[in-house]
């Protein structure tokens, strides 16, 4: 018994001297992951801080450009209410065909189903310019309707101020704006929209085709509407990536949506 007792001590000392030694190991650890995570902080701190002169630059570089190349403004026009013309002429008028009035005054029919639009008649968006603009409601079927015109009437076409022109223009600026904002703010758009000429290969003959959406040769009802729904799908995910306030965006509000995510009002710009 003597005997065993002894051999119990001396593994009782080789075990306490292996946990001295282990002990030691993990305070050293310890010491290393401390400072591992100091230098993590450090990293961290001037990860965040370079972010913020990254979100900086790329907020001036957003401003500047759409306050030199691609202004985007609100242009108000002289419009007078109908019902308050209408009230004008008829004072017997009662206050249910007047609240009547104003109500479809509010209301557009677009693309077959009628929406509603507080904005609708009041104002328009314009880009580069005020005389290129965009109706504030996404109502463009002046261009399509001007294209089916188009086919029917022969003859050079000397319409200058034709609204399906400021449509086209404005949608194509648009597209460039919305393409040169993903490169800096280094966002992937989910549709592909391209706003430039380039060479294209079929069946092994090489020609120059147009490649862009808005700026080329004029576009059936189908191919106008599939192409201004990419472009609003991009101006969404731009404004989803830049946390613009969801209650002030609309889905067919091409312009101002954009509007409302290059605005020096937007907090999060440049993110």
């Amino acid at each position: 018994d003597t005997e065993g007792l002894l051999r119990i001590k001396e593994e009782n000392q080789k075990h306490y001297r292996r946990a001295q030694r282990h002990q030691e190991k993990k305070e050293k650890i310890q010491r290393h992951n401390r400072k591992l995570g100091d230098l993590v902080e450090k990293k961290t701190y001037d990860l965040k801080t370079q972010y913020e002169h990254l979100a900086n630059l790329r907020r001036s570089h957003i401003l500047e450009l759409t306050s030199v190349i691609f202004p985007i403004e609100e242009v108000k026009t002289s419009m007078r209410d109908p019902a308050d013309v209408s009230s004008e002429s008829d004072n017997a008028m009662t206050s249910s065909t007047v609240s009547k009035l104003a109500e479809a005054r509010r209301t557009t029919y677009l693309s077959g189903r009628w929406v509603c639009d507080d904005h609708n008649g009041d104002t328009s968006i314009s880009i580069t310019g005020p005389w290129i603009i965009l109706p504030n409601n996404g109502d463009y079927s002046a261009y399509y309707n001007w294209v089916e015109e188009k086919k029917t009437t022969q003859g050079p076409d000397m319409e200058h101020n034709n609204p399906a022109h400021t449509i086209s223009a404005a949608l194509c600026y648009a597209t460039q704006l919305v393409n040169t904002l993903s490169l800096i703010l280094d966002v992937n758009l989910p549709k592909k929209l391209c706003n430039r000429r380039v060479k294209m290969h079929s069946r092994g003959i090489s020609d120059l085709k147009s490649a862009y959406e808005f700026c080329g040769e004029n576009l059936s009802r189908h191919r106008f509407t599939r192409a201004v729904k990419k472009l609003n799908a991009n101006i969404l995910h731009l404004c989803f990536s830049q946390h613009v306030n969801l209650d002030l965006l609309h889905p067919l509000h091409t312009l101002r949506n954009l509007m409302y995510l290059v605005s020096p009002d937007t907090e999060n710009l440049g993110r």
